[in-house]
């Protein structure tokens, strides 16, 4: 099966982007689309440990979280990604 590119535009901090162009051109990566490529899939196999392990801890304590624990959590972890 091909593989299909699909186009994104992001907007990025400008001291990001710099830092980024920055590594490209030392040859730290092949293009600003492999790097951001590479740091999505990253991203998305720490999400899907991140889901597994939230999975077995709940099995382990008593089962999904309830409404206001999930808002709890969605507080902390908006307050993590803004750090």
């Amino acid at each position: 099966m091909a593989v299909t590119n699909s186009r994104m535009t992001v907007t990025v901090d400008s001291n990001i982007a710099d830092r980024v162009k920055a590594l490209i051109a030392q040859g730290g990566a092949s293009s600003v689309s492999a790097y951001v490529e590479h740091a999505l899939r990253c991203q998305l196999a720490r999400d899907a440990e991140f889901d597994e392990l939230l999975a077995t801890m709940l099995d382990e304590t008593g089962g999904p979280l309830t409404p206001d624990e999930r808002a709890a959590a969605r507080r902390v972890l908006s307050d993590d990604a803004a750090a």
